[in-house]
């Protein structure tokens, strides 16, 4: 197995923060080695430092995605962080009350797990029409999997026994011990590769954010980029849901905090 030196990792980590913001810890070095040691062997690279001038030099297409899509991490699940969607819940009736289409962004949505949770909440309270949910991610292989609405049945636990009912289908044969979100759920739902650290595209401002657990991967001045790029859709009197474990102090301050994670943009409604 080929070993990474610290002179190919320190490249790395400018590699993945320059492309995708992440900002890599020491501690990291085995991860980066793991993740990309298949890679090498794949194209016949002696050395990491080899691996990285062929995805720099754009000799192999779609190979850079390939290596970002490996050392990015992707963990989420159904209903992470349920008061958030007590508070989703409250939105969507309040829109369903005004009948005021409501727009949802989950940005860095990993696999879809939040997306379908949220579009789960949307269709229970507002109904079939009325709503719009997008997810984004800079892992073109995380998206493909969201697409399919395909999960293991363990990583389901948190949704509740109605919407398993309602919106999921128990895989049998040689599908079991997996689920599968229904058609018409699945319908309804959008997603789109799309790198925070890149402007982003002209789809319309949105009433609430999901920019959950991602400024965790992010320093300073790129949380401030951020934050900045993504409230920049959000409408006024809209709100932006963060990670309990993140707060923006320092961060950002045109928004308001209203609760712990969860911030209002000034105007708009009351």
């Amino acid at each position: 197995m080929v070993t990474i030196s610290d002179a190919e990792f320190t490249r790395f980590r400018d590699f993945i923060y320059e492309t995708a913001g992440i900002t890599l810890s020491a501690s990291k070095k085995a991860l980066v080695s793991g993740r990309l040691s298949k890679r090498l062997a794949a194209h016949g690279c002696e050395s990491f430092a080899a691996y990285l001038d062929l995805i720099l030099g754009g000799k192999v297409p779609g190979e850079m995605q390939v290596a970002v899509d490996l050392l990015t991490t992707n963990e989420t699940y159904f209903f992470r962080e349920p008061k958030h969607f007590e508070l989703l819940r409250k939105f969507a009736a309040q829109a369903a009350e005004a009948r005021r289409p409501l727009r949802v962004w989950s940005a860095a949505c990993s696999s879809g797990e939040e997306v379908y949770s949220i579009a789960m909440v949307l269709d229970d309270v507002i109904g079939a029409q009325g709503w719009e949910v997008m997810g984004s991610d800079i892992s073109t292989r995380v998206l493909k999997r969201a697409r399919t609405g395909h999960y293991p049945l363990e990583r389901t636990r948190h949704v509740p026994a109605d919407y398993l009912r309602r919106y999921c289908l128990r895989g049998f044969g040689d599908h079991d011990g997996s689920l599968l979100i229904q058609r018409p759920l699945r319908d309804r739902v959008q997603f789109c590769h799309l790198n925070l650290m890149e402007s982003l595209p002209k789809a319309g401002s949105y009433d609430l954010i999901f920019l959950r657990n991602v400024m965790i991967y992010f320093n300073g001045d790129t949380k401030r980029q951020v934050v900045s790029r993504v409230l920049s859709v959000l409408k006024p009197g809209g709100h932006l849901l963060i990670g309990h474990s993140e707060n923006l102090n320092g961060i950002n301050d045109e928004v308001v905090a209203v609760a712990p994670s969860v911030y209002r943009k000034p105007g708009g409604r009351p």
